[in-house]
């Protein structure tokens, strides 16, 4: 006995299929919206912050296409109106994409100065070397110095974090050990003129430029400790020897390139954390992506979790015990740079012998 398949059950109805249609439309319309709407906002930050002098005429610039944006695609809907947008929002584009770096700006004190790097054979002299002795995070002695180290003396790196709060975003830093010298401490920041502070909105759209400043634990880690009232945390990272002797000098080279060439800091993609893991990677390291590499307050979990840092201890202890706040508030002030520096490493997990300023990594 044979059975007849029935053919409304295997062709579908037009009423499902014209609900399968309806939702993908629907979907592909909300989709339009998000990106009419994110691109919008965009134009409207990059007007704001543009280059123009006038601060009236930004602000003017931005509401005026703002408003006309909601106009075009709330009120009017015409297609004349949204293709005179549209030319506008490439004008917008074209005009921000043009708008240059410069070393040619009213420096706040601090960063004034362009550090350099120079290689020569095992030896690197870096010039702009800061160093300054601070009463307080805006009054300060300004020394800039001159410091040449061997790179047959580097031995290790260490990865600092510090927060303003504690949380998902902080600032990372790092400094190279020598065995016969000081560490150099490196630090990729905002390059702010007078009477600018760090904005992370404003550093997407061509507010600072970018520098390495180059200097002295004692005035890198204690100008945030001492004065800026931030929590900093330090921890040895696991690299092999020809891995950080390769990591140091993309970072010197990096430095030169910077003292030629300025170039935009910007909070995604040209930041303190993005920046070192690129060199990591330069250097050696493989992995992809993870997203604490933009939350970089968490960065210490990541490196935790891959085995770059110590792992004798659960991260929260390997956290707490990596904790130099009150270490570095405590050194004696006239210390010496080896002195402040073996004393904020002081019993710190994979910092071996506490005398040395710095001891040898461990090895991936």
């Amino acid at each position: 006995m044979t059975t007849r398949q029935d053919p409304a059950a295997t062709v579908e109805s037009p009423h499902r299929r014209s609900l399968a249609g309806r939702a993908a439309l629907g979907s592909a319309r909300a989709l339009w919206s998000i990106v009419l709407a994110v691109s919008g906002i965009w134009a409207v930050l990059a007007l704001h912050y543009s280059n123009l002098p006038w601060p009236a005429i930004r602000l003017a610039m931005a509401l005026g296409f703002a408003i006309f944006g909601l106009w075009v695609f709330w009120i009017d809907r015409r297609g004349r109106t949204k293709l005179v947008y549209a030319v506008l929002w490439i004008g917008v584009a074209v005009w921000f994409s043009s708008i240059p770096p410069s070393h040619d700006r009213e420096w706040r004190r601090e960063v004034a100065v362009m550090p350099r790097a120079i290689v020569d054979g095992d030896t690197v002299r870096f010039t702009g070397y800061r160093n300054f002795e601070y009463r307080d995070r805006h009054d300060f002695d300004e020394r800039l110095e001159e410091r040449e180290v061997s790179l047959d003396a580097l031995e290790s790196v260490d990865l600092f974090i510090s927060y303003w709060t504690e949380g998902p975003v902080g600032h990372t830093f790092v400094s190279f050990n020598f065995k016969d010298a000081a560490p150099v401490c490196i630090s990729i920041e905002t390059r702010p003129e007078i009477g600018e502070s760090y904005a992370p909105i404003a550093s997407i759209f061509k507010e600072f430029e970018l520098i390495y400043v180059v200097g002295d634990e004692r005035d890198l880690i204690r100008v945030r400790s001492d004065h800026r009232d931030e929590e900093i945390f330090l921890y040895r990272l696991k690299t092999p020897p020809a891995a950080v002797r390769q990591l140091f000098l993309e970072y010197c080279r990096r430095i030169d390139e910077l003292a030629d060439r300025a170039e935009w800091y910007h909070l995604l993609k040209n930041n303190c954390t993005l920046n070192i893991m690129r060199y990591k990677n330069a250097a050696g390291r493989e992995g992809s992506f993870d997203i604490r590499h933009l939350l970089n307050g968490w960065i210490d979990r990541y490196f935790h979790a891959t085995g770059m840092i110590d792992t004798t201890l659960p991260f929260a202890e390997m956290r707490e015990v990596s904790r130099i706040t009150a270490a570095s508030r405590a050194t004696d002030p006239d210390a010496t740079a080896e002195e402040f520096s073996r004393s904020i490493r002081r019993g710190l997990p994979g910092h071996g012998d506490p005398s040395d300023p710095a001891t040898s990594p461990v090895s991936d």
